[in-house]
């Protein structure tokens, strides 16, 4: 009964919606699409296709190939709607429309005329994470915060607003969500001193229908005090102000330049917030509410359901933003909408998603040692608080003291790079960061669109370990642990991608792409791509051939000194000292590259 009512309340709310991304939902249903960044809402990046299975994935060969033209980090993956392939760039944001019906020849490109002086106030690279479909419109957020509707058919602009403002730091890295008749947004500039929001746009007109600030009164946050909980327990009135001092909330941080997830039938979307400014923890006692917390909020109003802090006073650069995956799974017997998570902190979370309950809260590798875990007990004071190991608290430790072996480094055990989820086996594959920091917080000043960090970083591999900078894991989020492993050299800094033949692909930072058994993690597959690769694979079919593409483009924040030509070990915000061997296998480049089992 309880099903019949999810389904039946979930079919009367999408007849009374907007019906504008109708178009949208119908071609993430259809697996021979891949229409939107994650794979479907749930963000589970899974594909029903199975053409391509465990018994022939060895013999995949290159279909063929696209230059983008553009050097740097290529994150993201190309979209597939219809007989059309959308490819995007790093800055400065091309977008090319491939017809996949003539042999992808080029039926329009849209290159933004975009300001340089934007490059130097982008943190960690110029990367874009990808463009969005729906509604016969491509949207695009450059790197200068402009958000563009494109005619997906001719490339002709129908829309643009601004969203953010460079000169104080502001930019763009991620992709966007469309949903119902909303395009959602988010912005960079944690490292710049900005206060992170997300905006909804009306798709059809680029109007603004509400905007939610990370830290700041309630208004500005979109909370009800009395019906707005945090784990349970109303958040209260003033609660993004009240955990900071004076008015430092104001160059708070908590952006929100990661993924975004939804449930129609909850009218909810999820999210994570990033760190707080600056990264000298002492500049900012308190709580920092609501920088590296996980959101729910209504689609329509933006109004906030519930909120749950993962790390309270960041002393780390734990960014919250990585992507939250939902899945329906039995706990305890019982049928529960579940939110997954994986933190920049090293704890994977499993919480209930319509009502924000904790559930589990695991270090997903074992070198994580900045906390002894999450208080679970919901009795207990500090409930749902990580316990600090003051060894490793650079707040403890001071200001202008180098605190060393904090595992993991500020990049995260996993950054934006996205997990995959796989129902048959109920795992999710996992890119991880293997890497560990040392962290000198010192005295720093705000000064509009300048950098506002406080900390001086070298990062490293884990000691005592593999030797390499990486992981690829499986993960039960059920029981909190790790199902298999498999180690890297360097970070694996590409988003997975799973499918119904039983295989899981990602790619390395050296520039393979691999495909693995599910199950087990036994690799099947790998071949070279011409560099390293940070984008995130998918897959579609056409005329009933399967195919499978990545874009490679050595970048992003670990490779960030191969892609801005970066020495000095500690530049990079500490990533090109601990990632400098990566010269020595890969290159800079731009490609797509799309592979397909021989006819």
């Amino acid at each position: 009964m309880k099903k019949l009512m999810l389904l039946t309340s979930g079919l009367a709310l999408c007849a009374g919606m907007a019906v504008a991304n109708d178009d949208l939902v119908t071609q993430m249903d259809d697996p021979s699409q891949w229409a939107i960044q994650t794979g479907d809402y749930k963000n589970q990046r899974h594909s029903k296709l199975d053409t391509i299975n465990k018994e022939n994935v060895g013999d995949l060969q290159v279909a063929w190939t696209f230059s983008t033209g553009v050097l740097r980090g290529h994150e993201g993956s190309p979209l597939v709607v219809g007989d059309t392939m959308y490819v995007h760039t790093p800055f400065p944001n091309i977008v090319y429309a491939l017809d996949l019906a003539d042999e992808g020849k080029i039926k329009w490109k849209y290159e933004p005329k975009q300001d340089p002086d934007v490059i130097p106030v982008m943190c960690c690279d110029t990367v874009n994470r990808g463009v969005a479909y729906a509604d016969g419109k491509i949207f695009l957020h450059q790197a200068d915060t402009k958000v563009v509707a494109l005619n997906a058919d001719d490339g002709s602009v129908e829309w643009e607003v601004v969203n953010g403002d460079p000169s104080i730091g502001e930019t763009n890295t991620a992709t966007v969500l469309p949903v119902k008749d909303k395009v959602i947004v988010g912005i960079s500039g944690g490292e710049f001193g900005v206060r992170g929001h997300v905006t909804a746009y009306n798709m059809s007109d680029g109007s603004q229908a509400w905007r939610a600030y990370s830290m700041g009164p309630d208004e500005d946050i979109l909370v009800d005090p009395e019906n707005t909980t945090h784990l349970g327990e109303p958040v209260g009135e003033n609660s993004g102000t009240n955990t900071w001092e004076g008015d430092q909330w104001q160059i708070g941080g908590g952006t929100t330049w990661g993924w975004y997830s939804a449930d129609l039938e909850e009218n909810l979307m999820y999210y994570g917030t990033g760190n707080p400014s600056t990264w000298n923890p002492s500049q900012r006692p308190g709580d920092n509410r609501w920088s590296m917390t996980v959101m729910a909020r209504d689609i329509d109003t933006g109004e906030a359901k519930w909120f749950y802090q993962m790390t309270p006073h960041d002393e780390w650069d734990y960014d919250g933003v990585n992507e939250m995956i939902l899945t329906e799974q039995e706990i305890d017997g019982e049928e529960r909408k579940l939110l997954t998570h994986f933190d920049r902190n090293g704890l994977a979370y499993t919480m209930d998603r319509v009502s924000g309950e904790l559930l589990v809260a695991e270090k997903y590798d074992p070198v994580v040692n900045w906390t002894s875990g999450v208080d679970m007990d919901p009795d207990s004071d500090t409930y749902g608080r990580p316990e600090v190991v003051a060894q490793y608290s650079t707040e403890q430790n001071g200001e202008d003291v180098n605190s060393t072996g904090i595992c993991p480094a500020a990049l995260g055990t996993k950054d934006q790079q996205p997990a995959a989820y796989d129902p048959e086996t109920q795992l999710f594959l996992v890119p991880t960061n293997h890497v560990c920091m040392d962290y000198e917080p010192f005295r720093v000043s705000y000064t509009a669109g300048q950098p506002y960090v406080g900390a001086t970083l070298s990062m490293y591999p884990a000691p005592d370990s593999h030797g390499g900078m990486g992981n690829f894991i499986a993960w039960d989020n059920i029981n909190g642990e790790i199902k298999w492993s498999n180690p890297e050299q360097f970070s694996v800094w590409s988003g997975a991608l799973t499918t119904a033949g039983g295989i899981t692909f990602y790619g390395t930072l050296e520039g393979y792409l691999k495909a693995v058994d599910t199950s087990t993690g036994e690799e099947l597959y790998k071949f070279r791509t011409p560099s390293g690769i940070i984008g995130n694979v998918m897959t579609y079919e056409r005329e009933g051939k399967q195919y499978v593409a990545v874009l490679s483009g050595v970048g992003g924040w670990a490779g960030i000194g191969l892609a801005a030509g970066l020495t000095n070990p500690n530049d990079g915000l500490g990533a090109v000292g601990g990632y400098a061997a990566l010269s020595d296998y890969t290159a800079l480049g731009g490609q797509l590259t799309v592979f397909a089992l021989p006819d």
